[in-house]
C-alpha cells in the first residue's frame, strides 16, 4: 500500500513521477501528489482520487525541474482528501517529504512541536515526522542527512521516506524501516527511487535495495552514501534488476488481472522448472538440501501467512501431513504475533507473502527467530525484506504481479510448496519411489492442464452473466479442495464487492444451509476423487432447497452434471493437485462478474497489493 518515486538528475522529473506514479498504481491508493524544486522553491500538486485526477488539476501549469517526489497515499491517520494527500511540507516550507508506514508515536511527537511554535495543517503522522525533522535540523544546525538520521532514532514506527530541501535542488534523502524502498543508479550520478522497482526499469536495471534503519544521501557530484541510523557506513550493494519491462505492461489484455490469469502456465512452470528431475526422480530444493538436518529433526510445521497466502498455506498443510508426515499448524500472521504462541527450536515456520514485505508476517517471522525456530521464506519479490529475514527459502518466480487480487502468486505458491513438501518427504524418507515419481509427472503436467482450462473463459463468461446480481454467493469444498472454496470466495469478494463465504461443504449443514434458496449460487468443486461421494451429497442438499448448484468437475463426469445447473470440467488429476486446476475457472468468473459490474478488477476499492502497515 502506498507507492513511492523519485528522480533526480538531467532529465524533467514530472514525466518520469507521473509514469512511475501510474505504474504503482496496483498498489492501491486513495491520493496522489509530486513535487518538484524549480528556480529555488517548490513546485507541489496533491489532491484526493487517481494519478488522472491529479493530472487533471495540474493541467496546462509549469512542471518543470531536474528533481522530484511523488506518492500514491493509502490514508491511515486522516481521510482521503486533498490536504492529507502527500508530499507534505515542514513548518517552514524548506522541506518536503513523502512517506509509507505509520509513525506510531507521532501525537506525543506533534504535541511538543505545537509547544514549540509549530502549525499543522493536516490529520497525519508525516507532516510531524518532516516538521520534526526541520526542527532538529534548525535546533542543532546539523545538516539534512544527520538531521533525518538523528529524527528517525526517535521515531517508534514504520516508515519509507523520500526528502528534499528546496535550497539544494542536487540532493535527496532517503530512509526506510518495515517498509520497502528501492533506488535505481543510472548513469552519472542520476538517480530513480521508488518503493518497488516497477518505475525503475524502464531507466536502469543497477538498483540498491534499502536494509531496515538505513539512510541514504543521493548527491549529484558526491554519488550515493548509505549510513545507519547509528551513523555506520555501508557501502551500497548494487544488483542487476531481472525483471522485463513487458512483464509490467498489460500485453495486449483488458486488465493485469486477466494478463496474470492466463499466464499461470507459464508462472507454474517457471516456479517448478530446475527444481526437479524426471529422469533422476529427485526433487532439489536448496533450502531443504542446506538444511537438511532441521528439516528431518522437525517435529512440527508452523506456517504464517495472510490473505491468498494463507490459502495457499492452508493447501500446503495437506501437503506436508500426508507427504512429509509432519504436523501442521496454518496461522493468520496477524493474529499469531499479537498471542502468546507456544514455539519450540524444534519448529520450522513457513512464512508466505506474495510482496515479501507484508508487515504482520515479517512481525511473526521475528518472533519465531528469537524463540530459535527455523524459518523458511516464499515470496514472489528478490531482494524483499521477507528474503532477507529468513533462514533460508525458495521464490517463486511468479513475475511481477500487477492486479491487486491475487491470481498466478496463489498458483506459484502452491507449486513451490508442492516441490517443498515432495523435497521434505524425500529427505525423510517417507515417500517410497515411485510414488514420488508419479506426483512428479503429474505435477509437470499442470501447466498444460491449466492452459486447457483456460479454454473454458467463454463458457465461464455466460455462466458470470447468469449470477453477476447476486447479492451472496457460498462456496463448497472438501479436503484439498476447501483452501480453493476459499480462495474463491475471496477473489468474487474482492473485485466484485459480491457477499461470498467459503466452507468446507461437511460443515454446510451445521448452519450455512439456512442461507439456501432459489436465489443463491453454490459453487462447489466436487472433482473425482477421496471425497467425491459426499461431495455429491452435498449437492443433492442444495439441490433439495433450490440452491443454484454451479460444479467444478472432472472431465466426463455424468453424476454431478445431472444434478448442477452448469458445469465446468477441468483436466482429472491427483487430489493433490486439483487447486492448481480447480481455482482457474473460479478465478476467470470473479473477473468476468466484476467486469460485467463495472468495477475496477485491477484496483477493486479500499484494497492494497501490498500491506506494508500493521
Amino acid at each position: 500500500m502506498c507507492g513511492i518515486v523519485g528522480y533526480l538528475g538531467d532529465r524533467q522529473a514530472y514525466d518520469i513521477l507521473i509514469k512511475g506514479l501510474k505504474r504503482l498504481e496496483y498498489r492501491g491508493y486513495d491520493s496522489a501528489g509530486v513535487a518538484m524544486i524549480d528556480e529555488g522553491d517548490f513546485r507541489l500538486f496533491k489532491c484526493k482520487g487517481k494519478v488522472s485526477d491529479l493530472e487533471d488539476s495540474i493541467g496546462s501549469n509549469i512542471k518543470t525541474g531536474n528533481v522530484g517526489i511523488g506518492h500514491t497515499r493509502w490514508a491511515t491517520h486522516g481521510p482521503p482528501n486533498d490536504v492529507n494527500a502527500h508530499p507534505h511540507l515542514s513548518n517552514d516550507g524548506s522541506l518536503v517529504l513523502i512517506h509509507n508506514g505509520i509513525i506510531e508515536n507521532y501525537a506525543s511527537l506533534k504535541a511538543e512541536l505545537i509547544n514549540r511554535g509549530h502549525t499543522f495543517k493536516s490529520d497525519t503522522d508525516t507532516e510531524v515526522l518532516v516538521h520534526f525533522i526541520e526542527d532538529i535540523r534548525d535546533k542543532t544546525g546539523a545538516n539534512l542527512f544527520d538531521s533525518v538520521r538523528i529524527a528517525l532514532s526517535e521515531v517508534i514506527g514504520a516508515y519509507a521516506i523520500v526528502i528534499l530541501d528546496k535550497s539544494n535542488p542536487n540532493q535527496m534523502i532517503a530512509a526506510r524501516k518495515s517498509s520497502p524502498l528501492v533506488i535505481g543508479v543510472g548513469k552519472d550520478n542520476e538517480f530513480f527511487i521508488a518503493s518497488d522497482a516497477t518505475p525503475i526499469i524502464e531507466y536502469t536495471r543497477n538498483v540498491v535495495y534499502l536494509e531496515d534503519e538505513e539512510i541514504a544521501r543521493l548527491d549529484r557530484t558526491d554519488g550515493l552514501k548509505i549510513v545507519t541510523i547509528s551513523n555506520q557506513h555501508k557501502d551500497p550493494y548494487v544488483q542487476e534488476l531481472e525483471m522485463k519491462l513487458e512483464a509490467i505492461e498489460k500485453g495486449g489484455y483488458d486488465s493485469f488481472m486477466l494478463k496474470e490469469i492466463h499466464e499461470q502456465p507459464r508462472s507454474i512452470n517457471d516456479s517448478i522448472r530446475g527444481r526437479m528431475s524426471l529422469a533422476t526422480g529427485a526433487v532439489r530444493m536448496s533450502g531443504v538440501d542446506e538444511h537438511e538436518d532441521r528439516w528431518n529433526k522437525a517435529t512440527r510445521i508452523l506456517i504464517v501467512a495472510c490473505g491468498t497466502s494463507w490459502h495457499a498455506g492452508l493447501v500446503a498443510e495437506y501437503l506436508f501431513e500426508e507427504f512429509a508426515r509432519i504436523p501442521v499448524e496454518v496461522e493468520y500472521a496477524s493474529e499469531f504475533r499479537y498471542r502468546n504462541p507456544v514455539i519450540y527450536p524444534t519448529d520450522v515456520v513457513i512464512a508466505i507473502s506474495q510482496s515479501g514485505e507484508t508487515a504482520d508476517t515479517l512481525a511473526a517471522i521475528e518472533m519465531a527467530k528469537d524463540k530459535g525456530a527455523f524459518i523458511f521464506g516464499v515470496c514472489n519479490v528478490v531482494g524483499s525484506s521477507i528474503a532477507r529475514a529468513t533462514h533460508s527459502g525458495a521464490y517463486t518466480h511468479a513475475g511481477p504481479e500487477i492486479g491487486v487480487a491475487s491470481t498466478k502468486a496463489f498458483t506459484a505458491q502452491v507449486s513451490v510448496l508442492y516441490l517443498l513438501a515432495l523435497s521434505v518427504a524425500m529427505h525423510r524418507g517417507v515417500m517410497k519411489q515411485d510414488r514420488l515419481n508419479r506426483l512428479m509427472a503429474e505435477l509437470n503436467s499442470v501447466p498444460e492442464k491449466i492452459a486447457e482450462v483456460l479454454k473454458t473463459n467463454e463458457d465461464v463468461k455466460k455462466i458470470a452473466a447468469i449470477y453477476k446480481d447476486s447479492t451472496n454467493a457460498l462456496y463448497l469444498g472438501r479436503g484439498y479442495s476447501f483452501p480453493v472454496a476459499l480462495e474463491g470466495a475471496l477473489k468474487l469478494k474482492e473485485i466484485s464487492y459480491i457477499h461470498a463465504e467459503g466452507y468446507p461443504a461437511a460443515e454446510m449443514k451445521h448452519g450455512p444451509i439456512a442461507l439456501i434458496d432459489e436465489n443463491m449460487p453454490v459453487f462447489v468443486i466436487a472433482t473425482q476423487g477421496a471425497s467425491y461421494e459426499k461431495v455429491v451429497s452435498n449437492i443433492q442438499e442444495v439441490k433439495a432447497r433450490k440452491g443454484n448448484i454451479i460444479a467444478i468437475v472432472t472431465e466426463g463426469d455424468k453424476v454431478v452434471k445431472d444434478l448442477a445447473d452448469h458445469v465446468i470440467e477441468i483436466p482429472k488429476s491427483d487430489d493433490s493437485l486439483v487447486p492448481l486446476i480447480s481455482v482457474i475457472p473460479l478465478q476467470l468468473l470473479s473477473y468476468h462478474v466484476a467486469v460485467m459490474r463495472g468495477c475496477n478488477v485491477d484496483q477493486p476499492r479500499n484494497l492494497a497489493k501490498s500491506v506494508t502497515v500493521e
